[in-house]
C-alpha cells in the first residue's frame, strides 16, 4: 500500500472533513502567515519507514516530480537547512545509505554543500539539479527537532501512513506473566497495534522470524522451542490474534519490515488450525547471569575480540572499533547501514542495530583507519566477513567514524529517579564500599561490603549519589607526539625554585645544595585531545581555583596528569604530576571554535574536537629522573587518574612507551595508548599486572 500525503486543510475543507470520513480532496490554500524566502517553486517531504514523523528520506518535489538527495558530501549543516524548509526548528543528525529505504524518481541533488546559514537549499552549493552519479541506496535523510517553527505556513508535506503497522514487540510469558526474571527470553510473541497487543499466528512462522524479533528484543539469536508444550498450552488459553502471514529473510531490523498481512477488522475465523507464535532467544553474555544461563555461556571457549565499541554513555552503543594487525583502529561510514551495524550489534552480543550511526556521531578515535565500504548482507556472524575495502590515508578522516546503537533487553534496571545531596528524608544507609567495574546491570551486582555497612551516618555528608547525562568528555593523549619530543635536560637548581614550589621534583631535591647543582629531568610534549561528546571542564567552579603567584596562574584541578618511570616488573622509581595549569583550547579541528582560554581569569576545559598542549619546555613538563639508574623501563602517563570528572571511557586514559636510559641518553619508542594494542601485544609489552590500560598498582 502506498503511503497517503497529508495536506494542510483550510477550515472548511476540514469540516468538510468531519462530515465524510473519505474524504481525499485536493487541498484548500494555507489561511496562515506565508513562508518567508525560500525554496520558490519546490516542495519537501519525509518520506520512508520505519519513522517518525519529524525524521525520514528527504525529498523534494521539482518541475511537478519528487525525487532525492545523494549522501555524498551531505552534513549537519544541510540537514539544518532541509528542516527548516519543512517546518522544524533545527536537525539534530542526518542519515545515509537509504537508512528509510530507497527512493524512487530522479536524484535532485548531490554533493550538497550548505554552511547553514543558507536561508534556501538553492542557495547551497552543488553539482546542479538533477546531476548525479548515485544510486538511490545513497539516499540522505534528516532527523529533525521535534519543534516546529513558529507561525510557519506549510505548503509542503509530510508524508504520513496511514496503513497499519507494527508499532512494539514483545515476548509474554506462557505461564509466569509478571513472576519471571528479567530479561524475558521465551514466551508469546506479541506485537501492539493501534488497538492493544496481539498475538501473531504461527502458521508459516519461520527461524528467519524469530531471528528478527529476537534482535528487536536485544539477543543475538534464537533457539528451537518445546512445540508440543506451547501447542498443548494453546488448547487451553483464549488468543487476540492480529496478524498472519509473516514471512522475514532474516536480516531485517524490524519486524514491520518483514512481509506480513494483518486480519481485517470483520475477520471471524483467525488462525484455524493454528496457534500463536512462540519464541526462545539467546542472550548474549552480558545478560545470561540474570537470564539463568550464565553456566551455558561460560562453557563456551572465549577467544580474544576483534570488535569493540567505544565512546557511548549506554550499553550497546559507540563508535565501532576492529582489530587488525595486532592494533585497534576505526571503520569508515561509507556505504555503512542498519545490516553492518546490526552484524556488529549481534557479534557483540546484543539484538540487531536500532540505528546505524555516521559522522562520528560517537566521539572520533585516533590511529589507524582499518575498513571502509563495509557491504554486509546481515547473516554474516563477524563484520569481519562482510565484503569491505582496505582503506589508505586519503580515503577517509576520523571525522567520519562509524557508530552504532544496538537493541538491548529489558532488564528493568535503568535509572529511575536521580537525586544528590539532598538526603534530608533518608533513614538509613543500607550500602557502603561499593565498586563497579562499569560493566553491571545494577549496583547489586558490583563489590561491596555485603551486609556489613561501614559508614551507618546518614545525612547530607554521608550518602552517595551520582548525576547522569547522555553525554561525556574522552580525553586522549597524542602519544606519537611524546616519542617525537622526549628527551633528557640537565637544568641548573638556580631555575627551579619555582617548580619546587610546586612539587616538580623528586624528594630527594629538598637535600640538595641549592643554587648550585642540577637536576636531571626527562621532557616531552604533552596534546591532550577530547574527542568525547562533551566539554571537559574542570570539577571545581572557579570561585575554588588556587592562584600560582610563582606561575602567574590558577590551578583548576589539584592533579590533572600523573607521570612516572616503571621498571618492568611495576616498581615506581620516579614520578611527576602535573596539576592543570590551565585547561584551554590550544587548537581545535578545522571545523570547530575554540572555546576555553584562560586569560584574564577566563573559563577553562577542552571543548569537543579540540587538544591542550603543554610544550616541552613549560614548568613541571618533566619527571626527574636524578636518582633513576641506567635501566629497561616503562614511562607511563595517566590523564585524569582520579576519575574527578566524568568521562565516557576511562579504559584510554594511559598512555605506557618503552624507554631505555644509559645515564646520558634516553630511549623512548613503542608509545601508545593503553588499549590501542590487542591483549597478546600488550601482554609481550607488559611484564607486570596492572598495567593495564588505566588500572594502576
Amino acid at each position: 500500500m502506498r503511503p497517503v500525503s497529508v495536506w494542510q486543510w483550510s477550515p472548511w475543507g476540514l469540516l468538510l472533513c468531519l462530515l465524510c470520513s473519505s474524504c481525499l480532496g485536493s487541498p484548500s490554500p494555507s489561511t496562515g502567515p506565508e513562508k518567508k524566502a525560500g525554496s520558490q517553486g519546490l516542495r519537501f517531504r519525509l518520506a520512508g519507514f520505519p519513522r517518525k514523523p519529524y525524521e525520514g528520506r528527504v525529498e523534494i518535489q521539482r518541475a511537478g516530480e519528487w525525487g532525492t538527495i545523494c549522501d555524498d558530501d551531505f552534513t549537519l549543516q544541510a540537514a539544518h537547512i532541509l528542516c527548516r524548509e519543512l517546518g522544524f526548528t533545527e536537525a539534530t543528525g542526518w542519515t545515509h545509505s537509504a537508512k528509510y529505504g530507497p527512493g524512487t524518481g530522479r536524484i535532485w541533488l548531490d554533493n550538497l554543500s550548505c554552511s547553514g546559514t543558507e536561508q534556501s537549499v538553492t542557495e547551497c552549493a552543488s553539482r546542479g539539479w538533477g546531476n548525479s552519479d548515485c544510486t538511490h541506496d545513497e539516499d540522505a535523510g534528516v532527523i529533525c527537532k521535534d519543534q516546529r517553527l513558529p507561525g510557519f505556513s506549510d505548503s509542503n508535506v509530510i508524508e504520513v501512513e496511514h496503513h497499519l503497522q507494527v508499532e512494539e514487540v514483545r515476548i509474554r510469558p506462557a505461564v509466569g506473566w509478571g513472576r519471571r526474571p528479567l530479561p524475558v527470553t521465551e514466551g508469546l510473541v506479541e506485537v501492539r497495534l493501534p488497538d492493544g497487543w496481539s498475538q501473531v499466528c504461527d502458521k508459516g512462522w519461520s527461524a528467519h522470524n524469530s531471528h528478527v524479533v529476537c534482535g528487536m528484543l536485544g539477543f543475538p539469536s534464537e533457539k528451537r522451542v518445546n512445540a508440543a508444550f506451547y501447542r498443548l498450552l494453546a488448547q487451553r488459553q483464549q488468543h487476540s490474534f492480529g496478524l498472519h502471514g509473516v514471512a522475514c529473510v532474516g536480516t531485517e531490523a524490524h519486524l514491520s519490515l518483514c512481509s506480513l498481512e494483518f486480519y481485517r477488522a470483520n475477520d471471524t475465523a483467525r488462525c484455524p488450525g493454528g496457534g500463536p507464535a512462540v519464541v526462545s532467544c539467546v542472550p548474549g553474555p552480558v545478560y545470561a547471569a540474570s537470564s539463568g544461563q550464565k553456566k551455558q555461556q561460560q562453557s563456551k571457549p572465549q577467544g580474544e575480540a576483534r570488535v569493540r565499541l567505544k565512546g557511548g554513555a549506554h550499553p550497546g552503543e559507540g563508535r565501532v572499533e576492529v582489530l587488525k594487525a595486532s592494533t585497534w583502529g576505526t571503520v569508515c561510514d561509507r556505504k555503512w547501514d542498519l545490516h553492518a551495524a546490526s552484524v556488529v550489534c549481534r557479534e557483540l552480543g546484543f539484538g540487531s542495530a536500532r540505528e546505524a550511526l555516521s559522522g562520528a556521531r560517537m566521539g572520533q578515535g585516533m590511529g589507524a583507519i582499518h575498513l571502509s565500504e563495509v557491504r554486509c548482507s546481515g547473516q554474516e556472524l563477524s563484520l569481519w566477513k562482510c565484503p569491505h575495502k582496505n582503506i589508505t590515508a586519503e580515503d577517509c578522516s576520523h571525522s567520519q567514524d562509524a557508530g552504532v546503537r544496538c537493541n538491548l533487553p529489558y532488564t528493568g534496571a535503568e535509572t529511575r529517579e536521580t537525586w544528590y545531596w539532598d538526603s534530608g528524608n533518608i533513614t538509613e544507609v543500607v550500602m557502603s564500599g561499593v565498586r563497579c567495574t562499569g560493566t553491571e546491570l545494577s549496583l547489586d551486582q558490583c563489590a561491596h561490603h555485603g551486609t556489613h555497612i561501614t559508614c551507618k551516618r546518614t545525612g547530607t555528608r554521608f550518602t552517595a549519589g551520582v548525576i547522569c547525562s547522555e553525554t561525556a568528555s574522552d580525553l586522549l593523549l597524542h602519544s606519537a607526539l611524546v616519542q617525537e619530543t622526549a628527551y633528557i635536560e640537565d637544568r641548573p637548581l638556580h631555575m627551579l625554585y619555582c617548580a619546587a614550589e610546586e612539587n616538580c621534583l623528586a624528594s630527594s631535591a629538598r637535600s640538595a645544595n641549592w643554587p648550585y647543582g642540577h637536576r636531571r629531568l626527562l621532557r616531552f610534549s604533552s596534546q591532550i585531545h577530547n574527542l568525547g561528546r562533551a566539554d571537559f571542564r574542570p570539577k571545581a567552579g572557579r570561585h575554588s581555583w588556587v592562584w600560582h603567584e610563582c606561575h602567574g596562574h590558577y590551578h583548576s584541578m589539584d592533579i590533572f596528569t600523573h607521570y612516572d618511570i616503571l621498571t618492568p616488573n611495576g616498581t615506581k622509581v620516579a614520578e611527576g604530576h602535573k596539576a592543570s595549569f590551565c585547561l584551554e583550547d590550544t587548537e581545535c579541528q578545522e571545523d570547530v571554535s575554540k572555546r576555553y582560554e584562560c586569560a584574564n581569569f577566563g573559563e577553562q576545559g577542552i571543548t569537543v574536537g579540540c587538544w591542550d598542549l603543554y610544550r616541552h619546555d613549560i614548568d613541571c613538563q618533566w619527571i626527574d629522573i636524578t636518582d633513576v639508574k641506567p635501566g629497561n623501563y616503562i614511562l607511563q602517563v595517566v590523564i585524569n587518574p582520579n576519575f574527578e570528572v566524568a568521562e565516557s571511557d576511562f579504559t584510554n586514559n594511559a598512555m605506557k612507551c618503552n624507554c631505555k636510559y644509559d645515564g646520558h641518553r634516553i630511549w623512548v619508542h613503542n608509545c601508545h595508548i593503553g588499549d590501542a594494542f590487542s591483549e597478546e601485544a600488550n601482554r609481550r609489552f607488559e611484564r607486570y599486572p596492572g598495567q593495564t590500560s588505566n588500572q594502576i598498582i
